[in-house]
C-alpha cells in the first residue's frame, strides 16, 4: 500500500497520510512519500489549494523508531549535513516542501501531532486541529533536538518562551492551547471536513492573486528589509493588475456572480 495518496478534485490536492495501522509514524518510505507527493504538487499549476489529513486514529505520531534504528551505525554527518533539496536536507524537506508549493496548504490535525508529525505540520500555511488533538515537539524524549524545518517556522508563531518550554519538555498540548500560542489557527469538531470547506473558499479566489499572496507572505516573513518588502507588495500587485484573473474578479464582482476561472 502506498505511504500517501494524492487525489485532485475541483483544483485541490487532497494529499492523505495513509499509514494508518501505525498512527502514520514516519518511516523511511513515508519520508520519500511525503516529500514526492509535495514535489509533484511545486509545477502543477491546475491546483489551487492543498489539504493535508492522516487516516486512522491520528495525524502523525511522529517517526517510525524502530525503522531509523539502523541509522544508528551510520555516521551522522554523512547521513544529515549533506543538503539534498535546496538548503534542506531529506528529513527536513518533509516540512519544507509544503512551504515551497505555491498554493495555501492546509493540514487538519487529529488525534496527535507528534515530533516529525507536528513538524509536517508547521509546512502547511493553516492549521485546523480538532479539540483532543494533542501536539508536541518530542525530540528531547530522544535526547536529540528538533531538526526537520521546525526551527526555521516556530520563532514566527511563538513567543521564545513558549518555544523554549515545547522544545526542553517534549510535553504535549492540547490543541486550544496550541490556539493561545499560535500553533494551531482554529478548532473544529470536524477538521478535515473544515479544512476542505477553506481550501474550496480559497478555490474559488484568483488564483494568480493566491499564489502572489503567498509569495509575497514568504518574503515578508523572511527577514527581508523593509525596502525590500515594499518593493515585492508593488511587484506582485503590478503583476496582478488588470491581467485576465483579476478582470474575471471584477466582472464576477460587479455582475453579482462566482468568478469563472
Amino acid at each position: 500500500m502506498p505511504r500517501v495518496t494524492t487525489e485532485i478534485t475541483d483544483h485541490i490536492a487532497h494529499v492523505t497520510l495513509t499509514r494508518g495501522d501505525k498512527m502514520n509514524a514516519v518511516d523511511p518510505d513515508m519520508a520519500e512519500a511525503i516529500v514526492e507527493a509535495g514535489t509533484a504538487l511545486i509545477g502543477n499549476d491546475d491546483i489551487r489549494a492543498v489539504v493535508l489529513s492522516g487516516e486512522g486514529r491520528g495525524f502523525c505520531a511522529g517517526l517510525d523508531v524502530a525503522s531509523f534504528a539502523k541509522f544508528a551505525a551510520e555516521d551522522p554527518h554523512e547521513r544529515i549535513m549533506p543538503r539534498t533539496h535546496g538548503d534542506s536536507n531529506f528529513m527536513q524537506e518533509v516540512t519544507m516542501v509544503w512551504r515551497k508549493v505555491p498554493v495555501p496548504v492546509i493540514a487538519a490535525l487529529h488525534g496527535v501531532a507528534f515530533g516529525a508529525g507536528f513538524q509536517l505540520a508547521l509546512g502547511a500555511d493553516i492549521r485546523i486541529a480538532h479539540p483532543d488533538t494533542k501536539l508536541a515537539i518530542m525530540e528531547a524524549k530522544w535526547g536529540l533536538v528538533p531538526d526537520m524545518g521546525g526551527m526555521v517556522i516556530l520563532p514566527q508563531l511563538v513567543r521564545s518562551d513558549i518555544l523554549r518550554r515545547m522544545t526542553y519538555t517534549a510535553e504535549p498540548v492540547q490543541a486550544a492551547q496550541g490556539v493561545d500560542w499560535g500553533l494551531v489557527t482554529e478548532l473544529s469538531d470536524d477538521p478535515l471536513a473544515a479544512a476542505r470547506a477553506l481550501a474550496q473558499a480559497i478555490a474559488g479566489k484568483s488564483p494568480s492573486g493566491t499564489r502572489a499572496a503567498k509569495r509575497l507572505i514568504a518574503v515578508a516573513e523572511s527577514g527581508a528589509d523593509e525596502k525590500a518588502v515594499l518593493y515585492e507588495e508593488s511587484r506582485e500587485q503590478a503583476d496582478l493588475i488588470g491581467k485576465p484573473h483579476q478582470m474575471e474578479i471584477i466582472a464576477a464582482n460587479m455582475a453579482g456572480r462566482a468568478p469563472k476561472f
